[in-house]
């Protein structure tokens, strides 16, 4: 038997270390140093020259066939320009998001189109039953002779089956579940997935199979898994929102093959998800102007303008400190706007509630929001309505002064298309304003 030796890994980030610790050095979290048992490495002999065989000898580069890697359409045109202009063969692609969100969805109706086209799939699942994934097929109207499915949790059987359909699209779903009879661990740690991951990578490079893989998040909403899987594969997506709602963000975070952090919105239906053409004032449906606390931002998602709705309630405290709530967005955001309002405009919200949102479900995380939330306050504490059309956008600093923000003529003229009056942003254009005051005065006619 071949000799072997006890390294410690990392749970958490897949850090390798000869002695256990009680913190990881590499992360810094605690009590996460597993032992792990791996063959132990063959000395190199003394003297021996390295080689290359045949199919691994370097080439010029101005030699590689360029053809061999065209992109080929996964039949959603959207999806293929956010990917770069569509499925690369040898690519490998990660799928992230929450349970229930559409992950197994998107890529059935992926995997269905290319099938369609006679290209052949091949859909792997380590989750479901063959039955359940062709109701799902058969929902989505993905059913196709050249669409193949495999329901197993051993490597060896997912390697067997590329080596002899050798298909055009391989879909893991997922990477967590999938095990490695020559790895030790259960299904999931952190050597099984990055065994299996490089495995198939590997196997799907030499055949020019693109491989899609579906990979689970933990509680925070972070890829589970080390790290090492999102620097192997040449795309990352994640899918958000709500999963009781009816939309689906999909945000590409990572992509060797275009513009990384794109933004796509499905709108789920019974026949699967479905593109929204044009986002621009999908947040902003069924929303009545003429109530006070509601302000329109401008925001800039990756490459897209979308028109957003900031709520603020602010109302009367009978806690001895007062309440401070914000959803969809930071809440020392929110803390510090409240301390430059108090400070600048002499408000004394000591004895108020303030609780605000972004309307629609969506996360922002971008500082151009800081002014349409600033107006949403305003706009409750005082009572008063803003203009039914107006439209804001700025970074707010701590002096209340309000600063220029990236993406100003892509959000200026997107308002302007969208027909918004008045249109208020940061002084260093023309016709903005320069401090929380000068918003105040222009809205709200106060001094």
């Amino acid at each position: 038997m071949s000799r072997t030796r006890e390294v410690f890994v990392c749970s958490a980030c897949g850090a390798r270390a000869l002695q256990w610790r009680g913190q990881c050095p590499q992360c810094g979290a605690w009590n996460t140093l597993g032992v792990v048992l791996q063959p132990a490495a063959a000395k190199a002999r003394r003297g021996g020259a390295a080689c290359f065989s045949a199919e691994n000898a370097p080439i010029p580069l101005q030699d590689v066939r360029a053809s061999a890697s065209l992109p080929y359409t996964c039949g959603l045109n959207a999806l293929d320009r956010a990917l770069g202009g569509g499925l690369v063969p040898g690519a490998a692609i990660l799928v992230g998001g929450e349970p229930g969100i559409g992950k197994s969805t998107l890529l059935m109706q992926v995997a269905g189109s290319v099938a369609g086209r006679e290209q052949t799939v091949l859909y792997v699942t380590g989750e479901e039953s063959l039955p359940q994934i062709r109701a799902r097929a058969e929902r989505l109207g993905a059913l196709s002779p050249r669409f193949m499915a495999l329901a197993t949790s051993r490597l060896e059987d997912v390697l067997s089956a590329l080596e002899v359909e050798s298909p055009s699209l391989l879909v893991l779903d997922s990477v967590q579940t999938i095990a490695s009879q020559t790895t030790e661990g259960l299904p999931g740690n952190v050597n099984q997935v990055r065994a299996v991951a490089t495995a198939l990578l590997e196997a799907c490079h030499r055949g020019s199979t693109t491989v899609m893989l579906v990979g689970h998040v933990t509680k925070d909403g972070v890829l589970a898994g080390p790290r090492l899987l999102e620097h192997a594969v040449d795309t990352v997506v994640a899918l958000e929102g709500d999963r009781r709602g009816t939309f689906r963000l999909l945000r590409v975070l990572k992509n060797r093959f275009g513009p990384n952090e794109e933004l796509l919105i499905f709108r789920m239906e019974s026949e699967g998800m479905r593109v929204v053409d044009d986002p621009s004032t999908f947040f902003l449906e069924a929303r009545d102007a003429s109530l006070s606390g509601t302000a329109v931002v401008m925001a800039v998602d990756g490459q897209r303008p979308l028109a957003v709705e900031m709520q603020a309630l602010v109302a009367r405290t009978y806690l001895s400190i007062p309440r401070r709530t914000a959803l969809g967005f930071d809440v020392n955001r929110l803390h510090l706007l409240l301390a430059v309002l108090e400070k600048r405009l002499k408000l004394n919200l000591g004895q108020v509630d303030i609780y605000a949102k972004v309307g629609g479900g969506i996360r922002l995380q971008e500082p151009g929001m800081d002014l349409a939330l600033v107006a949403a306050i305003l706009s409750s504490y005082y009572d008063i309505p803003l203009p039914e059309k107006c439209v804001l956008w700025g970074e707010v600093d701590l002096n209340g002064q309000v600063r220029a923000v990236t993406g100003h003529d892509l959000r200026l003229t997107q308002a302007q298309r969208l027909g918004y009056e008045p249109v208020v942003h940061p002084a260093a254009s023309k016709g903005g304003v320069a401090t929380v005051a000068a918003l105040q005065r222009l809205l709200f006619r106060r001094s």
